[in-house]
Order: structure tokens, then C-alpha cells, then sequence
């Protein structure tokens, strides 16, 4: 049996509690965070009158802009390379289902690898991430990951890569691309390049997708959930490799497809379609998320590394996976002794939410945690939009009294006798 998503069930618990009239700084949800940019809004509804079924990849408008947008990025892609659905998530799937093998993934990584993993019914290889950065496994130790693996009679054939990374907020260099690259080589792995965040690394040519490196092996994913904070609108695409071999996997990813969801929405290839022609509008916008993602996330990288924690800093995104065992005696002083407890301490004496380190993979032993800085943006969509615009987000009393709040936490925690 698989569970609720912990990051969809965390979000519902705080969602309630705050409907009961409880104060929650929100922390837990890997939400964007941000209004609708207008220029979306409008050609989604221009589209409203495409009611009916489009082929299951997608109208052929909609797929040759997101292979414009790649192509235009860096990254040569073909119309019949793309596959659009509702969501990455249910692409991410159908990818694991339509390949063979045994999947190999970072630990941590995003809590639903290993869940969609189970219910393909494949077996989950985790491999520790690299100091440097998330996203992928340590190439030191992915070898014999995969020859222990082996000898207990799993058979690894699949690849998971997070560029950037989901829970770390990190971006893995070049040279561990390249490496991961070789070994996936080596070994005959298909990687799945989990692409979501790539517009929103803070030096957009510090990302380095496999699929330029490994072209012939490499699956590619991304969407509109982060980059354009249009998560509800479910709009994911999938690109494939080049060549036959890519086409026979599109072909079963297709047919996965054809009996779980038919087709992406009319309107929302209508508003893909315009989103990734990149008009200006858009990259405006873009860039004014990823300066505001930036900011805040640096601002409560701070406020960690000022309470004594140690947390990698924010590369892309808004996520940070600070590391509390230099405060572990004084939280075992108080009864917490692993992350889930942590966690659970942060929200109920605190009204703190975040998300247990143990929920992506991590030991349960261990005082990590994800967070989430982009629901601090405001709770409003003026706040919101306010955010986005300033040139010191951070300073915003919304934004600054909710790090006040994490920082007399972190104290608290820190002296705890």
C-alpha cells in the first residue's frame, strides 16, 4: 500500500490547523508561491473552446514550442520528442513503468520516486548524495551500490537525476554530471532527468542536463508547477531521446498515457504553447522569480547558519535541508531524538511546518529537514505580487517576522535544558 504524498499531507494538516485559527508558518510545501503572470491567464482562456481530445503527446502546437524552448536553451529537441500530460508526476511514471529494471535513486531525494517506484513494483536503490550537492548520487559510492544491489539480486536499470535538487536546493557540477554520465554508461542505465527547477537555478548555466552528455540514454522531464507557479494547471511535458530507440519509448509511454489521461487539457496546451514561445512577458517574469526565490531562500540560509546549523547554501529554488546535530543534546534533552520528532516538535510548539529528512530517504535518526521557502511570499495576491517586486523581499514584514519567528525557534531549540 502506498500513502498520501507526505509533502500533499503535511500541506493539508497546516492548511487545517491554520482554518482552525492557528498562527503556522509555512514551511513543508514545495509550493511557488506566486500569482498568475497575466499574459498566462489570457491565453489559457483564449484556448477555453479547445474542448476536444487532442492526440495523447499533445497538439503539435504545443509540443514544437516546448521543443523550441529546449532547443533555444541548449538543448536540441524535435517535436515528436515531446510528450505532454497533466503534470510531470504522471510522466515520471509512465517512465518508470514503460522501462525495465530496478531504479537507483539519490538519497534524499523527492519523497514520490520511491512511492511511484513501489507501485511500478520495482525495487529502490538508494545511494547517498555527494557533500558538494544533491540530485545525484555520489559517484564514489554509486559502483558499488550497484554491484551490492546486484548480489542481492536486484536488476538497477534506471537512473533518477533531480536537476536541481529537491530537497537540497543545490545544483550538482559539471564534473559529477559527467561522472554519473560515465557510470550510467558503464553500467547500461537509462537516467531520468527530473528537470523541473531548471529554469530557477540562480546561475542559469550552472545547470548541466545529462541529456547533452548522454543523449542516447537520457529522459528528460519538466513543466510549469515551479518555474511558472502555475503547479494547479497541471502541465508537464517529457522529452525523449533522439532516434528509434527514444520512439519506441514514447510509444509506451503513449500508451500508458492513452489509459490514465488521455491528453493534456485543450486550454492548457493553449497556454503552453504560448508560455514556451518565451515572449518577453514571460522571461520577465522568470527572472523575477528566480531574484525573489533567490533572496529569501539566502536570507533564511542566514538565519540557519547563524543559529550553528549546518545547511549546503541555496543554489536554485527555495528549498534548503538544514542539518541539526550540532543541536542534538539539547534536543535529546527534550525527548527528540530523530527528524519525524523534530518535525513534529517544530509544528506543535512552535507552529513551524517543515518536512522530516526521513520522508525523502534520509535516516530516521538523523535532525534533517526540507524547507520551503515559497509560501512565505505572502498569503495574499497583493503580498504576493509586492514580493515579486521588491528589490528586498526579505524585508518585508510578512516575510522577515516569519524568519524572526524561525530564528527564536532555532535559539530555543539550541538552549533547551
Amino acid at each position: 500500500m502506498v500513502s498520501r504524498s507526505a509533502t500533499l499531507a503535511l500541506n493539508d494538516a497546516i492548511n487545517a490547523r491554520r482554518a482552525a485559527g492557528e498562527d503556522i508558518i509555512h514551511l513543508g510545501f514545495g509550493e511557488a508561491g506566486l500569482p498568475v503572470l497575466p499574459e498566462a491567464a489570457a491565453a489559457l482562456a483564449e484556448g477555453v473552446g479547445e474542448n476536444s481530445y487532442t492526440p495523447i503527446a499533445g497538439t503539435v502546437r504545443a509540443r514544437e514550442s516546448v521543443a523550441g524552448y529546449l532547443s533555444h536553451g541548449g538543448l536540441p529537441t524535435d517535436a515528436d520528442q515531446i510528450l505532454l500530460a497533466p503534470g510531470s508526476k504522471p510522466l515520471l511514471y509512465a517512465a518508470l513503468a514503460a522501462l525495465t529494471g530496478d531504479v537507483v535513486v539519490a538519497a534524499p531525494s523527492w519523497v514520490t520516486y520511491a512511492a511511484q517506484i513501489r507501485l511500478t513494483g520495482k525495487r529502490a536503490i538508494p545511494v547517498p548524495i555527494p557533500a558538494a550537492a544533491g540530485g545525484v548520487p555520489d559517484p564514489d559510492l554509486l559502483e558499488p551500490a550497484l554491484a551490492a544491489a546486484r548480489t542481492d539480486s536486484a536488476d538497477p536499470r534506471i537512473l533518477i537525476l533531480t536537476l536541481p535538487d529537491n530537497p537540497t536546493g543545490t545544483v550538482p557540477s559539471a564534473e559529477l554530471i559527467r561522472r554519473t554520465c560515465e557510470l550510467a554508461d558503464r553500467h547500461d542505465l537509462t537516467i531520468i532527468s527530473d528537470e523541473i527547477y531548471r529554469d530557477l537555478a540562480y546561475d542559469p548555466t550552472a545547470v548541466h542536463t545529462p541529456a547533452t552528455l548522454a543523449p542516447d540514454r537520457t529522459i528528460v522531464t519538466g513543466g510549469l508547477s515551479k518555474t511558472m507557479s502555475l503547479g494547479g494547471w497541471r502541465v508537464g511535458y517529457l522529452r525523449t531521446p533522439p532516434g528509434p530507440a527514444g520512439q519506441r519509448i514514447a510509444d509506451r509511454i503513449a500508451g500508458i498515457g492513452s489509459e490514465l489521461w488521455s491528453c493534456l487539457a485543450g486550454p492548457m496546451q493553449a497556454a503552453a504553447a504560448h508560455i514556451y514561445a518565451a515572449p518577453p512577458a514571460v522571461t520577465e517574469h522568470i527572472a523575477a522569480s528566480r531574484r525573489l526565490h533567490a533572496a529569501v531562500a539566502r536570507a533564511t540560509h542566514a538565519v540557519f547558519t547563524k543559529a550553528g546549523v549546518a545547511c549546503r547554501e541555496p543554489q536554485a529554488a527555495f528549498y534548503l535541508y538544514p542539518d541539526l546535530e550540532a543541536l542534538r543534546p539539547a534536543l535529546v534533552a527534550c525527548g527528540i531524538e530523530t527528524g519525524v520528532a523534530l518535525a513534529d516538535h517544530l509544528l506543535d510548539e512552535h507552529g513551524i511546518g517543515v518536512l522530516a529528512g526521513e520522508h525523502f530517504g534520509d535516516a530516521p535518526e538523523s535532525l534533517r529537514f526540507r524547507v520551503a521557502t515559497s509560501l512565505l511570499y505572502g498569503r495574499t495576491t497583493g503580498q504576493r505580487w509586492t514580493a515579486l517586486r521588491s528589490d528586498d523581499p526579505a524585508s518585508l514584514p510578512w516575510i522577515s517576522g516569519a524568519l524572526d519567528r524561525l530564528a527564536d525557534a532555532l535559539e530555543t531549540l539550541g538552549t533547551h535544558r
